[in-house]
């Protein structure tokens, strides 16, 4: 089923934007033409399969190397605060669903430099995460055929999946679909495994008889590390430095807020994958660790293989690691898949606001971004190249942009939920809840984030710990320093394109709304 969004044929506001931008005009509907094609089970597996990656086949050893059983504690903290930003998300999402919802909601609703910064910034963070992932993808081809070179491995995945979404946002859907639902039975049936090993205590290569116990009496129990310790090469580890890990792992949860401008149903369908976000990190992430830690020591889990592969290994099923490799390549290729999708409609999105160049906001024939699409998909291959040529720059700064962006995204999202709070709060709200005012308005709200104000303004102070934390950890520190200079970099960009707009007499008509007091 494929619907087009319709016009709505609203009329015309102006309002001065709540920064120095120039005044801006407000129309119902920027995105006409993209089509609502994606179906329930679309966006609930795409929701799961966004919350699965490499990050935890691979990148949980080094988070329970940090913090021992009580990583368990961190990624439900971590998930909690994971869930709340979603869920501010998905509220705007539900009341005005489009298509590049960050940029879009941070003009509409706060600025045309709000939405300037937070869709670049998006977008270079999925081209970057796309870099790494495409540049890895090679390493699991050649465990089955070892003589193709990875450069010819990342160019077929590429071209494949930029093919996959030209074919229309259902294909993209359905394709995510089933790269998605492989990661979940994957970590389904380790989890059931797992669980099988404990309850006929099978024995195991470590000798311990498998059980939830070990947690407690394995390797220092349940706090290892403590809250923040140094070990014995000067590197601060325990309960609070696992954090910063383990929120990087998140990152692609907030992709349904992308996919709402193109779900047949938004306000039943994205408020049901947010809600589920909950229950999918205490059972694909809390339950697998727990399962793997109650198998497998904590304290032999060193990263040299991934822990999926040492539960089944404990008890010589040696087979898992080709399964697991099968298993990476999907995901690697499920992130590709979604980053050049998002990054599509980013480009498409901030063209619209006049914050891209005019071609991007085409759509082809079947109602897809294909100039985002193709763009995203070049910009892409040249950054895969740079890594190939000179990895040590591309790992070590280019990733730091990657981490401290992910970071801005998070903490852009709940600035302009306030911003979007106020305007509903002063009559400026999208739909029906225009001309409403104050707890009336709010009322109305389809998908309320609970004690919106509170919640909002804790979740950026834990943010904004991470980052401090993020300072004592070596990985981490060149994030914290490229992190202003990015951010100072976007804005001038902004200004200098402003600038050169205004001596060229461009004026765009840009959806905001001015939500100062």
């Amino acid at each position: 089923m494929q619907e087009t969004m319709q016009h709505k044929g609203a009329a015309t506001m102006t309002h001065a934007t709540s920064s120095s931008d120039e005044h801006t005009e407000i129309h119902a509907d920027s995105h006409e033409g993209v089509r609502r094609s994606l179906k329930n089970r679309h966006i609930q597996l795409i929701a799961l399969g966004g919350a699965i990656g490499t990050g935890l086949f691979y990148g949980s050893s080094e988070a329970i190397g940090l913090a021992g059983p009580s990583i368990l504690l961190a990624y439900l903290v971590g998930g909690l605060a994971i869930f709340l930003i979603v869920r501010a998300l998905t509220e705007m999402s539900v009341e005005d669903p489009r298509s590049g919802a960050f940029s879009y909601y941070a003009t509409r609703y706060w600025s045309r430099r709000a939405g300037f910064v937070s869709g670049w910034n998006y977008w270079v963070n999925y081209v970057l995460v796309s870099m790494v992932e495409l540049s890895v993808v090679g390493t699991f081809v050649n465990y089955w055929f070892p003589a193709i070179p990875h450069w010819v491995s990342a160019s077929v995945f590429l071209v494949a999946i930029a093919g996959v979404n030209l074919l229309g946002v259902s294909r993209f859907g359905e394709f995510e679909f089933w790269f998605s639902a492989i990661k979940v039975i994957a970590v389904v049936a380790m989890i059931l495994g797992g669980i099988a090993v404990i309850v006929m205590a099978l024995p195991t290569t470590s000798g311990i008889r498998p059980s939830p116990v070990n947690w407690f009496t394995v390797g220092g129990g349940f706090l290892p590390h403590g809250l923040m310790s140094r070990d014995h090469a000067g590197h601060w580890t325990g309960l609070l430095m696992s954090l910063c890990v383990v929120m990087f792992s998140f990152g692609g949860t907030e992709l349904i807020g992308i996919t709402a401008g193109e779900t047949i149903d938004p306000t039943r369908t994205i408020p049901k994958a947010a809600n589920g976000i909950i229950s999918r990190i205490l059972i694909f992430y809390i339950g697998a660790l727990g399962v793997i830690m109650a198998v497998v020591p904590w304290n032999t889990i060193t990263g040299s293989t991934s822990p999926f592969v040492q539960i089944f290994d404990s008890v010589g099923v040696h087979a898992a690691a080709d399964i697991l490799n099968f298993v990476c390549l999907t995901a690697v290729v499920s992130v590709c898949n979604s980053a050049l999708y998002s990054n599509s409609r980013m480009l498409f999105s901030l063209s619209r606001q006049g914050n891209a160049p005019a071609f991007l906001g085409r759509l082809s024939a079947r109602g897809v971004p294909a100039a985002g699409v193709l763009t995203s998909a070049v910009i892409t291959a040249g950054t895969v190249v740079i890594v190939f040529l000179w990895p040590e720059f591309a790992f070590n700064y280019l990733m730091s942009i990657t981490t401290i962006a992910t970071m801005l995204n998070w903490a852009i999202i709940l600035l302009t939920h306030m911003h979007f709070r106020r305007a509903v709060e002063t009559g400026r709200g999208p739909g029906d809840l225009a001309g409403l005012e104050g707890h009336q308005a709010l009322r109305r709200l389809r998908f309320a984030l609970p004690h919106a104000r509170v919640v909002a303004w804790t979740v950026l102070a834990y943010l904004a710990a991470i980052v401090v934390l993020m300072c004592f950890s070596p990985g981490y520190r060149a994030a914290v320093i490229a992190g202003p200079v990015w951010i100072i970099l976007l804005l001038a960009i902004y200004q200098i394109r402003t600038h050169h707009d205004r001596l060229a007499g461009k004026d765009y008509t840009i959806e905001t709304v001015d939500t100062t007091d």
